[in-house]
């Protein structure tokens, strides 16, 4: 029979590589994209202890930028002790009210910060846990509302290929990816149509000629399913899964008459756009377009704490104030009050240091820098917008061959290298940067020596598969 002890009276916790075995052996790591060998092998597995600014800390005291905010997230940078403590005392006056019926101060004074700073009017906050959840919260506000509207045949939902909108099973059904072979059958009543890509464009169009046909083919699948079956469109503003392909002004605008032609609701995915990432406070303001709904989370906390939410333009809440037409849906930590008094006092850094504006020029001054990587012969193109930017890996820049993703040897070496030198990001068919709002130009011409380095080496040692 085992005996349970204070974790604080093991070796672990002072001991470096106890802690790295602790977390080999009884850990999940949630590695997508990564096999097991590759965490459990050497240096694959990284455990930080602490982290200030755009830089974090592992338990051998090395030091690395974090070129990718985390995961998307962490827009204020790490370490902001205001942060921590606004959560400290949120949690000593009330930690957890149930969100069924009830809330806290903390969680209506965000509510109407982001009524404040949202387009146009989208005014009230369904909250929750993380961008999975926001995503599947708005599919259900979508098909409820269609329902009391009469509507009860509107269930679908058309979606981008190449999207990302989720690991839940809901958001799953709208993320175009082969996770299906282990995880479905999916959520029915989804669609896919193409998405905009300027570099590989599979409608043979260029520019604005291929996003306006991608846009007209969103009129195409919802007179294909029928306008009365379809619930909504979904996308991201700035699509980061699809390759950070930024499409033009009138995709979007577009896109909204056609919904507003046929009584769909248009959700957009701000999960990753939100919160300055773009050099706008949110995605949608880049192409003047206000969606019905807009999932938001990541940036909304700078991931001090898990909270996500969908803001709804009044024109959707209104049918939920009638008698009977609450929202069938309960999420246990939705509104949850330190999480909430992480977000509050977050957006308050982001408003005070105008670190949307900082995030415009800084990423401009990033790709500049980034062009300099065109002269390697891996290195297809170069885009972004804000501090969300994206450099296409190839084999071959003649053919477009790209090299099969991070399982590849070639981005397998790349992203090793980088590491070593200590530079943190992901590395896939595209490697993307997307660093805290609060980096320097100094860490900025950092980040791209390191590439441009880490590039060098492995074209060194892939140089026979190079076309």
């Amino acid at each position: 029979m085992s005996t349970l002890r204070s974790p604080l009276s093991t070796s672990s916790s002072r001991d470096p590589s106890a802690i790295e075995k602790q977390a080999l052996d009884h850990l999940w790591i949630q590695s997508q994209g990564v096999d097991w060998d590759e965490l459990a092998d050497g240096e694959g597995l990284k455990v930080f202890a602490r982290g200030h600014g755009t830089t974090l800390v592992d338990l051998h005291g090395r030091e690395y930028l974090d070129g990718l905010a985390g995961l998307f997230v962490v827009a204020v940078g790490h370490g902001r002790a205001e942060i921590a403590a606004a959560m400290a005392d949120q949690a000593r006056d009330v930690a957890y009210v149930a969100a069924s019926r009830f809330s806290t101060p903390a969680v209506a004074q965000l509510a109407e910060t982001l009524a404040e700073l949202a387009p146009g009017d989208l005014d009230r906050t369904h909250f929750c846990s993380g961008g999975s959840e926001a995503v599947e919260t708005a599919v259900k506000i979508a098909r409820q509302a269609q329902t009391m509207r009469g509507f009860p045949k509107r269930y679908k939902v058309i979606a981008r290929r190449g999207s990302y909108h989720g690991s839940t099973h809901g958001a799953m059904g709208l993320t175009s990816t082969s996770s299906e072979a282990y995880f479905g059958p999916f959520m029915s009543g989804t669609s896919f149509v193409p998405s905009p890509n300027r570099y590989r464009n599979d409608l043979e169009l260029d520019g604005d000629a291929g996003d306006i046909m991608c846009a007209k083919l969103i009129e195409q699948e919802i007179l294909t399913q029928g306008p009365e079956t379809v619930a909504a469109v979904i996308g991201e503003p700035i699509s980061g899964s699809n390759g950070v392909h930024v499409p033009s002004p009138v995709y979007w605008q577009m896109i909204r008459e056609i919904c507003d032609r046929h009584g769909v609701f248009l959700i957009f995915d701000e999960v990753v756009t939100g919160f300055g990432r773009t050099g706008t406070l949110f995605g949608a303001e880049q192409f003047g377009v206000v969606p019905d709904m807009m999932t938001i989370a990541k940036g909304l906390s700078s991931g001090y704490a898990p909270i996500g939410g969908v803001i709804v333009r009044s024109t959707v809440f209104e049918d939920f104030k009638r008698p009977g037409g609450s929202l069938s849906h309960l999420l246990t930590f939705g509104g949850h009050p330190v999480a909430a008094a992480a977000a509050n006092k977050n957006l308050e850094i982001l408003l005070e240091e105008e670190l949307t504006a900082e995030s415009a020029a800084k990423g401009e001054y990033l790709l500049s820098l980034l062009d300099g990587l065109r002269a390697h012969p891996t290195v297809g193109d170069v885009r972004g917008l804000g501090l969300l930017c994206g450099v296409e890996l190839v084999k071959d820049r003649a053919t477009k061959a790209s090299w099969g993703g991070p399982r590849s040897p070639f981005v397998k070496a790349l992203q090793r290298a980088m590491e070593r030198r200590g530079l943190l990001t992901r590395a896939w068919d595209v490697l993307f940067l997307s660093p805290p709002l609060v980096v320097t130009r100094d860490e900025l011409e950092r980040t791209v020596t390191i590439i441009d380095e880490s590039l060098s080496d492995a074209e060194r040692e892939f140089a026979s598969d190079i076309g």
